[in-house]
C-alpha cells in the first residue's frame, strides 16, 4: 500500500510523518507491495471498480482502459499501477512526469512500448507542455506525429504505437489540463484509510518483516499514522528497531508507545512541526487569526513548508482553520494541547465556514 511520489520537499523530507518515499522507504517497500487486487487493502471502492474494468478488459482481449490516480501521497497509487500490471499480465514500464521535459523523451517511451504494456506515469501534472500534447494522440490514436526539420518546412510524420494503458498519478488533480483529464477512461481518487485498514496493513507487513507484534501494538502504531501505510510501515520499522534495542524485540503497546514518543510523534499522529505551528497560533498570536508569512517566521520555517507540510493533516484533522483573514486554531486544537477552557468562539467572530484561501500575508 505504498508508492514512489516524490516532490521536492526540501527539510521535511526528514520528518517520520511525512508521507512521501524516502530512501528507506523504497528499499523496502517492493517487499511489502501486493500483487493482486483481492490483496490490496483498503480502498473498496476504488478496488471494486478497478476489478470490474480490469475483467471486463481480460474478457474482451483488449488493453484496459487509461486510468487516472490521484489523492496525497503514500495511500498506493503506484502499488495499483503494479497490481493493474499484474493482474492483465502485462509488462509494465515505470516513469515520471520530470523526466518527460521534452516531446522527444515522451516519443522514446512511447515508440518502444510492447502490445498491452502499461505505461505508469508518476506526478503526470509536471509533464512537459509538449509532451503532454504528444500524449493526448498517443491516448486516443496510439499514434505519435515525429516533427522532421525546423520552421516554416518542418513536417509531421505520424508513427503507429503499440496499444497500450496509460496509468497517471498525481497527489494535484487540479493542476492537470482538461483536455488530458478527459482522455482517461477510469479516474479514481484514493481517500485516506481507516484505523481498522491500517491495523490490517501493519499486521500484514509486521508478518512479512518477521516481526512479532501483539494487538494494542497495532493499535497504537495504526492510530498515530494519519491514515497513510507509508506512514504506518515507517513508523513499525522504527518501533521495531527500539524493540530490539530496548525491548525483548516483541511489540506491544508500551514499546509501541515509547518508541513513538522517542521519535516524537504523538497519539494524535502530530509531530514536532505540526505542535510548532498550532503552539505559536495559540501562545504567540492569541487563537489567530494569523498570516502564513508570520506563522512561517514563528516556527522558523519556510512558509511553503508550513502550507504545504503542516497545515494539510491540521486542516483535515479539524485542528486548523484558514480563512481570508489567516490561520486560527480550533476548539479542538485547544483541546489536543490541554487549553480546552481558553479556545476562543470563532463563530462568534464569524471566521468559521469563510472560504479557507487567505492571503499568504494575511495577518
Amino acid at each position: 500500500m505504498v508508492e514512489d511520489d516524490d516532490d521536492s520537499r526540501g527539510e521535511d523530507a526528514e520528518r517520520l510523518v511525512d508521507a512521501h518515499a524516502d530512501t528507506d522507504d523504497r528499499a523496502i517497500e517492493g517487499a511489502l507491495r501486493p500483487r493482486r487486487l483481492d490483496d490490496f487493502i483498503g480502498q473498496p471502492r476504488v478496488r471494486a471498480q478497478m476489478d470490474v474494468m480490469l475483467t471486463a478488459a481480460r474478457l474482451r482481449g483488449r488493453p484496459a482502459d487509461h486510468v487516472l490516480l490521484s489523492g496525497p501521497p503514500g495511500l498506493g497509487k503506484t502499488t495499483l499501477a503494479i497490481i493493474m500490471a499484474e493482474e492483465m499480465e502485462a509488462p509494465l514500464r515505470i516513469t515520471s512526469g520530470p523526466a518527460l521535459q521534452h516531446a522527444g523523451d515522451l516519443a522514446a517511451v512511447l515508440s518502444s512500448l510492447q502490445p498491452g504494456e502499461v505505461l505508469f506515469i508518476d506526478e503526470i501534472h509536471r509533464v512537459a507542455r509538449t509532451a503532454e500534447e504528444m500524449l493526448y494522440v498517443a491516448m486516443e490514436d496510439f499514434r505519435v506525429d515525429v516533427i522532421v526539420g525546423k520552421g516554416p518546412g518542418a513536417t509531421a510524420l505520424p508513427l503507429d504505437i503499440a496499444p497500450f494503458t496509460l496509468v497517471g498519478a498525481t497527489t494535484r488533480a487540479g493542476l492537470l489540463p482538461g483536455p488530458l483529464r478527459d482522455r482517461f477512461g477510469f479516474t479514481a481518487h484514493l481517500d485516506f484509510y481507516d484505523e481498522s485498514d491500517l491495523r490490517v496493513i501493519i499486521e500484514r507487513s509486521a508478518g512479512l518483516l518477521a516481526v512479532t507484534i501483539d494487538d494494542r501494538g497495532v493499535q497504537e502504531i495504526a492510530r498515530r499514522s494519519r491514515g497513510t501505510p507509508r506512514i504506518a510501515n515507517r513508523l513499525l520499522r522504527r518501533v521495531r528497531d527500539w524493540s530490539q534495542v530496548h525491548g525483548s524485540g516483541r511489540i506491544d503497546h508500551g514499546s509501541a508507545r515509547s518508541a513513538l514518543d522517542l521519535y516524537e510523534v504523538d497519539a494524535f499522529g502530530l509531530d514536532r512541526l505540526d505542535r510548532a505551528v498550532l503552539n505559536a497560533i495559540v501562545h504567540r498570536f492569541a487563537g489567530g487569526p494569523v498570516g502564513l508569512s508570520t506563522l512561517a517566521v514563528a516556527v522558523g520555517e519556510e512558509a511553503e513548508t508550513v502550507e504545504t507540510v503542516a497545515e494539510p493533516f491540521l486542516v483535515r484533522s479539524g485542528l486548523l482553520l484558514r480563512t481570508p483573514r489567516g490561520r486560527v486554531a480550533t476548539p479542538a486544537a485547544y483541546e489536543h494541547l490541554g487549553l480546552g477552557s481558553r479556545a476562543p468562539d470563532w463563530a462568534d467572530q464569524g471566521l468559521l465556514g469563510l472560504d479557507d484561501e487567505p492571503e499568504r500575508g494575511a495577518g
